[in-house]
Formats: structure tokens, sequence, C-alpha cells
């Protein structure tokens, strides 16, 4: 399984702020629930590869 691979799954996210000064991204699949707590740097990592993401995909998009 890579990033490429599709998949039939339905899945929620879910992402706010706890009220211990986390980010929290809150993954709901079926019965499944993953909850992955960041600091406020770790989660600003986290936008930059996803602003990064996106900036790729809508390149390979216009192709």
């Amino acid at each position: 399984m890579g990033i490429n691979t599709e998949r039939d799954v339905e899945a929620n996210l879910q992402i706010g702020p706890t009220d211990h000064g986390m980010i929290r991204l809150f993954v709901t699949a079926g019965d499944l629930e993953i909850p992955m707590d960041f600091d406020p740097e770790e989660a600003e990592e986290i936008a930059e590869e996803l602003r990064a993401a996106i900036a790729v995909a809508r390149k390979n998009a216009k192709r």
C-alpha cells in the first residue's frame, strides 16, 4: 500500500485545537478512531507539507 494506491474506504477527518494547546487530527473510519496530537510547531510543518503537496497536485492536474 502506498500513497498512490486507491482504497474503497470511507473516512472522516476532523482538525482542531485541544484544551491542552495541541492540534488534533481525528480520523474515523467505521469503528476505528485515530486521534493524532501535534504541538503547534509540528502542526505548522504538516501544514507546509500539505501546501507543498497541493502545489504539486495542481501542477500534475494541469498536464
